[in-house]
């Protein structure tokens, strides 16, 4: 049982940390999360206004989730406060119970106050659900993202995913600073 456990873990880490992940350098991401951002603005209505109007946002452009039993997932991001790069950050996960398959997602996390944006940024490791409650938004197609009253400090927008593992959340996700290159 343990070898089994351990070989699901090794093949859940490979999948998610391919050699090239540890290289992404600033510029790499800052990239990655242009692009997340402009197909944000594409998929949904009024985003654009949205993301000038909030205290700052969080990209992660692709998080890949994996598992056979046991999974994880893994995305690297930016901070974006008036939408200039502040930070970087990694979200990862870990899950174990009915699951097999792979899922790429990207993800946008916005920060509606300046009370919620200062504790993140204070925090070292903040974890989704237990340091603060992301309300994930929903909106219909063609929908004015602005037509909508958000009442909670944090929002979430899960966009672009592909693959077989469906999940909308990001509930348990740690987000971590790091400095890359």
């Amino acid at each position: 049982m343990k070898t089994i456990k351990k070989f699901s873990l090794m093949w859940i880490f490979l999948l998610l940390f391919p050699l090239g992940t540890f290289a992404k350098t600033a510029a790499v991401i800052d990239a990655e999360v242009d692009m997340a951002v402009s197909q944000f603005y594409k998929e949904v209505k009024g985003s654009k206004t949205f993301l000038q109007n909030v205290q700052g946002y969080l990209v992660f452009p692709q998080v890949i989730k994996a598992g056979i039993g046991i999974g994880g997932e893994f995305g690297e991001g930016a901070l974006r406060i008036h939408g200039k790069t502040v930070d970087y950050y990694n979200t990862a996960s870990a899950s174990v119970g009915l699951q097999l398959g792979i899922q790429k997602k990207s993800i946008i996390v916005a920060f509606m106050t300046q009370k919620a944006l200062r504790d993140f940024r204070n925090s070292n490791g903040w974890k989704a659900g237990v340091d603060g409650s992301v309300a994930l938004a929903k909106w219909g197609a063609g929908k004015d993202i602005n037509s909508i009253s958000f009442d909670k400090p944090i929002i979430g927008f899960i966009f672009g995913n592909e693959g077989l593992m469906y999940n909308l959340t990001i509930e348990g996700s740690k987000f971590s600073k790091v400095h890359p290159k």
